[in-house]
């Protein structure tokens, strides 16, 4: 398709008229525009051949950050600013509207989904909050309406759509979100291809492709430093990671509405570490139950190494310096929603029509989608069981079962809707008569008044899902006879346990969908509970459901991201990572990476240098198999050792006598092994140590926990040491290790209360040590010794990579605090990679440790005119 040059022109024009809008401050953008109308009048002969784009309507931005002057009138930003409204911007497969096509003028009309969630939990928010939704719109718009549809919606109803290509749709959400995710999710693995699709690369791509239109219209129309996104369901669990790669401090959460499977399920999932890692780049994530989150912290703990801990009642996760939030929040109904159809003149007349029908029977309610998950024929073979075995039921008892569509088509759906009617259809002719039909099947699309109209009416309603992310069936169940003026205020559930809705219904009789017998057995018990029994248990329920309804969902989970994002401004954020891998590190804006020159400069200031070296991770790599130095470290830590004016130690865990083997070359290398319970100045010097041998003896009391500990716990080890003990849990299962890390903690507290030893839990270790050793106190030590000499440097280098290097930090830190004024040397604390630390300075990894110590050991070379003896570009460190 090509178009005019004119055209081509104005879409050029119309694209940087965006970037300016978008990206400049108010005086600069109009500035901008100026030179862009200027240079735009001799652009009109580029090229002919570009397609025409369909393209969202850009909101302009709704205040102005700076003061500026617009066509010679000044602007106040004050002013302007006090119009501003709160704006959250929800982002969801499909947008929740109601779409159709005048027959008349072949015209889109639309009306919003008063049934949709989505458009409920605007409620939860004040009124003065715009509320912004994305999508995709229910039917397929053909290219040339696109962008009058796309106008239409933004202004009449705040609504973006995506228009995503039908055949990439297909791909994206009957392809890889119902083939692949949705039924992984709810526990079906693809073990052989009748059962379940197995993963296809070029539906992932699919979905990714999708992902990346819905992040592009998001940030159409977003305000990022601003407005609040909250993404919904497994649809979109990649978004998160192309608007952060877009925004460092986009204010994002993240809500799944399905269940989240355990992690022996998840991590069959071929792209399981993308998934993780996109919900990872949210600050708020919600689940409904706490089952589902603890499956997410379980797969973030196995896949990806992260603990989560509690805080101040909140669960975070350390991601990279930001904490992710996890947040358990079953989602409500919309009681007025509900009250309204109850009171509209249809639905009494259906009340009516069903007293008359079923008069003197008791009523049973169901209401499922037609899928595997439902387990609508588990519910029909436990009614039959009943009537089976319960000849007094035949007659009396009724189970109204409605059917809404099904969600996706499939071989499955086929077989469950034939396996649905088979039942159906067996037990009304082995148990019904000309006046009594067991079992009454409504498969259909069903208005909501008729439905209320059945929950008003029945004596029980039955949700019997073999896998449900929450269901909301029974809290519509329970309002509806709590406003029916036609009954005793009262209601009975029976509610599968695999069910979202389950654990806040703690009155309903919870059953397990596969036991039909016991199923049966909880019908049977429902329809014959006393009446007082119901009362109190429907009360209880009742007064939950009314509290909980989707305004309190809403505005809980906006709060809780409000706070979780509070804290966006006060750090340094940078990100890292390719393509899906993408993440953001967050760290104190004081903390920044060491500058290689700056501190060559200071070193080569200074007359006396303390320098203080951890071993493993920092100069050797922790994944590397051998521990001996490399002949290029060995020869700088000896260029380093042999300048006078240095002191060079180094601190590390490991054992005196594997420290000294394998830095037996560096004879003027000072070395404090196991955390400086031993200390020697040189290779000539003898070990001291820090505490007397008979300080030790409650190495005989921890040593029978640690072992009971280990033959529990596969994959774990002692680690003996001269001065204490360390237990290792590296190659156990990581969550029961993480547990049997714990309570061994505790118990090791208990019965060490009262002797001289301390009890530590690292990364993935419990380490009982003497009390009073750590890398601190002997840096501090260090440091003292070197007062006492009359040597007291000017400048002192700290460098480490694990949590006993943050006791060397800070005690360096509050040494020299104490020193006075006229005294203080330069310090450089220094972390070894992005991490929260005491430390002021970091460096990415032993590699950048190797090159900085060579630029000092260069610096201490004792012929300023000869070639540097270490090759050191400073270019790669920064």
């Amino acid at each position: 398709m090509s178009f005019s040059n004119q055209g081509f022109h104005n879409l050029v024009f119309k694209c940087c008229f965006d970037f300016l809008n978008r990206y400049l401050n108010p005086l600069s953008f109009f500035v901008g525009c100026f030179y862009l109308l200027m240079a735009s009048k001799s652009c009109a002969n580029i090229l002919d051949s570009v397609p025409d784009l369909p393209h969202t309507p850009r909101i302009l931005p709704r205040v102005m950050t700076l003061p500026g002057i617009i066509n010679g009138y000044d602007v106040d930003s004050d002013s302007i600013s006090s119009g501003c409204r709160e704006r959250k911007i929800i982002v969801t497969n499909m947008l929740p509207l109601h779409i159709q096509r005048d027959p008349d003028t072949l015209k889109l009309t639309f009306s919003f989904d008063e049934d949709s969630l989505y458009w409920q939990l605007k409620d939860g928010f004040s009124p003065e909050t715009e509320v912004v939704y994305v999508g995709s719109l229910k039917v397929e718009v053909d290219a040339s309406e696109q962008e009058e549809v796309a106008q239409k919606l933004l202004e009449e109803f705040n609504c973006v759509p995506t228009f995503l290509p039908h055949d990439l749709h297909k791909k994206f959400y009957a392809g890889f979100c119902k083939q692949q995710l949705w039924p992984l999710f709810h526990y079906m693995l693809p073990i052989c291809p009748d059962h379940a699709d197995r993963f296809d690369r070029l539906l992932w791509q699919a979905y990714v492709s999708a992902n990346k239109i819905f992040a592009d219209k998001v940030m159409e129309v977003a305000d990022p430093d601003d407005d609040y996104i909250w993404v919904h369901d497994y649809h979109l669990m990649i978004l998160p990671t192309f608007l952060r790669k877009r925004y460092n401090r986009v204010k994002l959460g993240f809500f799944l509405h399905s269940p989240f499977p355990s992690s022996e399920i998840y991590r069959t999932l071929p792209v399981r570490d993308e998934i993780l890692k996109g919900l990872l780049n949210c600050d708020l994530i919600g689940f409904h139950t706490f089952d589902y989150a603890r499956h997410f912290l379980s797969c973030c703990s196995r896949m990806m190494g992260l603990d989560y801990e509690s805080k101040r009642g909140h669960i975070g996760l350390d991601y990279f310096g930001r904490t992710v939030y996890v947040k358990i929040l079953p989602v409500g109904i919309h009681m007025g929603r509900l009250e309204s159809v109850l009171n509209l003149p249809i639905t009494s007349s259906k009340v009516k029509e069903i007293s008359q029908r079923f008069k003197g029977k008791k009523l049973i309610v169901g209401v499922d989608d037609m899928d595997i998950f439902k387990g609508i024929s588990l519910k029909l073979l436990a009614f039959e069981h009943l009537l089976q075995m319960n000849p007094v039921v035949r007659g009396n008892l009724v189970l109204i079962q409605i059917v809404n569509p099904a969600r996706s088509t499939g071989k499955d759906v086929q077989e469950a809707k034939q396996e649905t009617y088979l039942i159906v259809n067996r037990i009304n002719e082995t148990y019904g008569s000309t006046d009594y039909e067991p079992v009454v099947l409504i498969d259909r699309p069903v208005a909501r008044y008729e439905k209320s109209a059945y929950y008003s009416m029945a004596d029980c309603c039955i949700v019997n899902a073999v896998r449900d992310g929450m269901n909301l069936v029974p809290y519509k169940y329970i309002a509806c006879r709590q406003h029916s003026s036609h009954f005793d205020k009262s209601s009975m559930l029976v509610v599968s346990e695999f069910v979202g809705c389950s654990p806040s219904l703690s009155g309903a009789i919870r059953v397990n969908p596969w036991d039909i017998e016991s199923v049966a057995g909880a019908i049977n018990s429902a329809i014959t509970m006393k009446d007082s029994e119901k009362k109190l248990r429907h009360e209880k329920h009742y007064k939950y459901v009314s509290t909980h309804d989707v305004a309190y969902w809403a505005r809980s989970f906006m709060q809780d991201l409000e706070r979780a994002s509070k804290d966006h401004y006060n750090k340094r954020c940078w990100g890292i990572g390719f393509g899906l891998g993408f993440r953001v590190v967050s760290l104190s804006p004081s903390f920044r990476k060491l500058s290689p020159n700056y501190i060559v400069s200071a070193y080569k200031r200074s007359n006396r240098r303390a320098i203080f070296l951890d071993y493993d991770g920092t100069l050797v790599p922790q994944s590397s198999i051998a521990k001996t130095p490399s002949e290029e470290l060995v020869s700088i830590l000896n260029t380093l050792c042999n300048d006078p004016k240095n002191t060079v130690f180094i601190v590390s865990g490991r054992g005196r006598s594997s420290l000294s083997e394998w830095l037996a070359p560096c004879e003027q290398l000072g070395l404090a092994a196991e955390h400086g319970y031993f200390t020697r100045w040189d290779g000539h010097s003898e070990w001291e140590s820090s505490i007397s041998a008979t300080d030790l003896e409650w190495k005989e009391i921890a040593e029978p926990v640690m072992k009971l500990y280990t033959e529990a716990t596969d994959g774990s080890s002692i680690e003996p040491k001269e001065s204490g003990l360390v237990w290792h849990h590296r190659d156990a299962d990581p969550d029961f290790g993480s547990c049997q890390a714990k309570e061994m903690l505790v118990h090791l507290e208990n019965v060490l209360a009262n002797e001289p030893a301390v009890v530590k839990r690292g990364q993935h270790i419990v380490e009982v040590k003497p009390q009073g050793v750590t890398k601190g106190l002997v840096a501090e030590r260090i440091l003292s010794r070197m007062v006492e000499k009359g040597e007291s440097p000017d400048f002192v280098t700290c460098i480490g990579d694990d949590r006993s290097d943050e006791d060397m930090f800070e005690s360096i830190r509050n040494t020299i605090l104490t020193a006075s004024a006229s005294s203080k040397p330069e310090i450089f604390a220094c972390t070894v990679g992005r991490k929260p630390s005491k430390a002021k300075y970091y460096l990415d990894d032993t590699a950048d440790v190797i090159k900085l110590l060579g630029g000092l050991a260069n610096a201490s070379d004792p012929d300023p005119g000869k070639t540097a003896r270490f090759q050191v570009t400073f270019d790669t460190i920064f």
